[in-house]
């Protein structure tokens, strides 16, 4: 019996990632490592999970605990889109956007 609460008390090395969305009007997102970009219109995240592009209107940042890995981001939400290697044009795209 206590080969199940060893085995079960062992906390990964990745940190959690989670979004909660309230009513589209805020959202709370956990394990970002870091702000990459933001202005009222888009918000990118580089979070445990990869990057996260957060697009809307009227976009704030409420909340940022760089310690934890916590943002919270109130505005209107239009769009929450993980740009990885599968979508890797489409983040090239984004990348020279932000760059140009």
């Amino acid at each position: 019996m206590s080969q199940y609460y060893e085995s079960n008390t062992t906390k990964s090395s990745v940190p959690d990632h989670d979004v909660m969305m309230r009513g589209r009007r805020l959202l709370d997102i956990t394990g970002v490592k870091q702000v990459e970009s933001f202005d009222n219109e888009e918000f990118l995240l580089e979070t445990v999970m990869g990057f996260l592009a957060i697009k809307g209107q009227n976009l704030q940042m409420k909340n940022l605990d760089v310690e934890k890995g916590i943002v919270s981001i109130k505005g209107k939400i239009f769009d929450l889109e993980y740009l990885d290697e599968q979508h890797g044009e489409k983040a090239k795209g984004f990348f020279s956007k932000l760059f140009r």
